[in-house]
């Protein structure tokens, strides 16, 4: 945002010279991003690198996972790697792009990487659950794509989440108009909120009735689709499995 002027000037300049295009010049304008030890500056050699940044967080991310092995014990090497990638990438990315971005921001690596809270990680971690839950809904044969013929009374959680979900094109429209990929963001982070929350509250794969099953394994399937897209638009990528 300190180059605001700059290109406001330029867009004057270009119209006068005749071109069509100056007064259509949108400059995306970004706030300043700041560490925990102070503001980044060149002349001061306090410059990070973008690699060497990408290269600590997924060193990071790989080092968190190794707490977690025990849940995925046929897990690869490779496979791994790729997880650690994913996850360190979309904690950089989400911690970023969930700010506004007209406004300055602090970069922490650590509280980005977390799994709780407002994170890429707690996001795709989330994903990678509900995946989960259809892969074994696959395996007892249970119905996760059509919606349950038989009637019920929806909780109100459920239907809180049903309009979430509906709510998604409105919300990719409106972060296009503003120029602001953290509408975006934190509403995939509130919809994977109240997605968590269900999951807590309400049973899926050992929900007796059937009718009901069926219809939160279709829920689940179109909540993690629209995390997927939205994610998707922010450049994040959704594991599988975590």
């Amino acid at each position: 945002n300190e180059q605001e002027y700059h290109f406001k000037v330029l867009s004057i300049l270009l119209d006068r010279l005749g071109f069509p295009f100056g007064k259509e010049l949108v400059h995306f304008s970004y706030g300043m991003v700041e560490l925990p030890n102070g503001k980044m500056k060149s002349r001061e050699g306090t410059v990070v690198d973008a690699d060497d940044l990408m290269a600590q967080m997924i060193a990071d991310a790989k080092e968190i996972s190794k707490d977690k092995v025990n849940t995925l014990p046929d897990i690869t090497e490779d496979e791994a790697n790729e997880i650690a990638r994913m996850v360190g990438l979309g904690a950089l990315k989400y911690f970023i792009l969930k700010v506004d971005p007209r406004k300055n921001m602090l970069f922490n690596p650590e509280e980005s990487i977390d799994f709780n809270g407002n994170t890429g990680p707690f996001i795709q971690y989330t994903y990678a659950r509900i995946r989960s839950i259809l892969r074994k809904a696959e395996d007892l044969h249970y119905d996760h794509v059509n919606l349950p013929k038989a009637t019920f009374e929806l909780s109100g959680k459920e239907q809180e989440i049903i309009s979430s979900v509906a709510n998604f094109a409105a919300v990719v429209k409106l972060a296009g108009k503003d120029y602001s990929p953290s509408v975006i963001a934190n509403y995939c982070y509130e919809l994977t909120k109240e997605y968590n929350q269900f999951y807590h509250e309400f049973s899926v794969l050992k929900e007796e009735d059937e009718a009901k099953r069926q219809f939160r394994l279709v829920l689940s399937a179109n909540v993690a689709k629209v995390i997927r897209l939205g994610m998707g638009l922010l450049g994040i990528e959704m594991p599988e499995r975590m």
